[in-house]
Formats: structure tokens, C-alpha cells, sequence
């Protein structure tokens, strides 16, 4: 063929466009000269043998992998290879999607030890339920705070945010428990039994909840419209969220909380200066409005001379 022509690239798309609808013997042979090709042709030859796998690509995959360690490789390594050779090589999977996929197959061992630090908090969670191992209610116990914290103090858009409903449904006000992270980690807590830890959650969600609907910026809001304010709902419920976290689930590094939402000088106005809240008085506020919530807050150690 004439690279120059064109007629190269035409007749890949050809093939990836009609893929799908070949026999597998041509599929075979596409994805085996795919794997000898250059390195675009290997990435999609790659994603095509985690769905078309067969034992003959192993060989080819393998040199490659040890050749070049890219990344769509791992993940064939990691979710066709033999369990031993899996095992063997499990510290060169550094990814922790790699580790993810690896231990998605490992952990049916119950004498393989999870390192926990290499997944992400609902991978782990994940792996725990998906190879029917328990978690304990003591460790299922920091779970949706760990998930409120991390999704506080890293900024994201709303679309990354949130959970699907709540993003499409734009006048809804946001909570802790409608942040995408916080809902897929309640997901797989309710997947491992774990129904006393989302009762407390969801009673701590509520005093949460309460405090947004009692807030300046949610008055804001609803007085000016929820596109027009200088803010959005997702900055409202990280504030609100990470203030009533208890103390231990915070880091020296974390930023801080009036970096979270900061308004436009236009909102603050001389005649409304109140909208900065005292961290302190918000907690005190969710005790005074509720006695069951203020024993709640007791029980996580949420001292108001911890927010400041």
C-alpha cells in the first residue's frame, strides 16, 4: 500500500469500522497483525483482546509488555494473563487500576494479602465484595467520611462531582450523600451489609443537609436563582460537609475551608455581611435546631473549638 496516498489509513478505519461484525478467525489474525504494528495499531489491538482474548495472543502481549510497559498492556496482563504469572509480577503492576483489575482475580485467594494503599477507597471497597470477602464495621465506619473529605478538598465540576440524577436535576440542592464518591462508597457498604454505618451516615448527612438549608449562601441562592449566584450547589455542600467532619478524618495539608466557597465581593453586601459563618456557630447551630442530631455530633467528637 501508498502511505502517501492515504489508502493506508482508509483501510484501518475500514477494519476497526467492521471489526465488530467479522468472524472470529478474521478478527484473530486482525488483532495479531494489529500487535505487530506500530504503536497506535497496538493500543486498539490492546482494548480489542481484553473482549476477543485468546491464548495465542499471550506470547506477543507478553514481549510487549516487558518491552514497553504500557498502560492498555497492563490491563490485558492484569485481567488475562495466568493467575501465577499475575502473582509473580504483581509489583510491576504499579497502576492502581492495574492493581484493581489484578486483585479483582488474586483476592479469590483468601491468603492473598490486598494492599490496600494501592486502590483507590471504592476500588478496594470493590474488591472486598466482588471476591465475597467481609469488611468490618470498624473499618466500614471511617468509609463515607473518607469519601466526603476527598471530595471536599479537591476541586472538581459539578459533573464530575455529583451523582448522575443530581447533576441533570439542576435545582435540586446537593448534600454529602449526592457527591458521586460518597454515593458509589454508600453503594458497595449496602453490597457488604455494613446497613448501621449508612443509617449513621445518613443521620449525619441530614445535620448536613439541615445546615445548607439553613445557610446564607442556600438563601442566596434561592433569592437569585441557582445560575446567576456566584457560586454553585456542589461548593455549598463540599463547605457544609467538611466543616462537620470530625477532626480525624482532616490532614495538616488540607485547604482551607473558606478556599472551598468564596464568594464575589458583589454577593457580601454592607448590609449583609453575615454570610461568613463562624465554622464554629454552624455546628452549634445544627446541636440548637436538633437534640438527636447534637448527641450524634457528640458521638463523632465534633467540639466546635475544632473548627476554627
Amino acid at each position: 500500500m501508498n502511505k502517501k496516498s492515504g489508502k493506508v489509513v482508509v483501510s484501518r478505519y475500514e477494519i476497526r469500522e467492521r471489526f465488530d461484525h467479522l468472524d472470529w478467525k478474521d478478527q484473530k489474525k486482525i488483532i495479531s497483525a494489529f500487535l505487530e504494528s506500530g504503536k497506535t495499531d497496538r493500543q486498539w489491538a490492546y482494548l480489542q483482546a481484553l473482549s476477543y482474548w485468546d491464548k495465542s495472543f499471550e506470547p506477543k502481549v507478553k514481549e510487549l509488555w516487558e518491552q514497553y510497559g504500557e498502560e492498555t498492556c497492563s490491563r490485558v496482563v492484569a485481567c488475562r494473563f495466568p493467575v501465577e504469572y499475575v502473582l509473580k509480577n504483581i509489583d510491576r503492576l504499579t497502576r492502581s487500576r492495574d492493581y484493581f483489575f489484578a486483585c479483582l482475580r488474586l483476592a479469590e485467594d483468601k491468603d492473598f494479602v490486598i494492599d490496600r494503599q494501592r486502590l483507590s477507597l471504592t476500588d478496594y471497597l470493590a474488591v472486598l465484595y466482588h471476591t465475597g470477602r467481609h469488611l468490618s464495621e470498624v473499618e466500614a465506619r471511617d468509609v463515607p467520611y473518607l469519601a466526603v473529605h476527598q471530595v471536599c478538598t479537591n476541586l472538581g465540576s459539578e459533573r464530575e462531582v455529583l451523582d448522575r440524577f443530581t447533576f441533570v436535576t439542576r435545582d435540586v440542592i446537593v448534600s454529602p450523600i449526592h457527591l458521586r464518591l460518597v454515593s458509589l462508597a454508600l453503594y458497595y457498604l449496602q453490597k457488604l451489609e455494613c446497613n448501621l454505618v449508612i443509617r449513621q451516615f445518613k443521620d449525619w448527612n441530614d445535620a448536613v443537609q439541615e445546615a445548607i438549608f439553613n445557610s446564607k449562601e442556600y438563601k442566596y441562592l434561592l433569592k437569585v436563582g441557582f445560575d446567576a449566584a456566584p457560586f454553585n450547589r456542589t461548593g455549598i455542600a463540599r463547605k457544609y460537609g467538611y466543616l462537620a467532619l470530625d477532626s480525624k478524618y482532616r490532614q495538616p495539608s488540607d485547604p482551607d475551608v473558606s478556599t472551598i466557597l468564596l464568594p464575589n465581593e458583589d454577593y457580601i453586601t454592607s448590609s449583609d455581611n453575615s454570610l461568613e459563618h463562624d465554622d464554629a456557630a454552624v455546628v452549634e447551630d445544627m446541636r440548637g435546631r436538633n437534640p438527636a442530631i447534637g448527641k450524634l455530633i457528640d458521638g463523632f467528637a465534633l467540639e466546635a473549638d475544632t473548627l476554627h
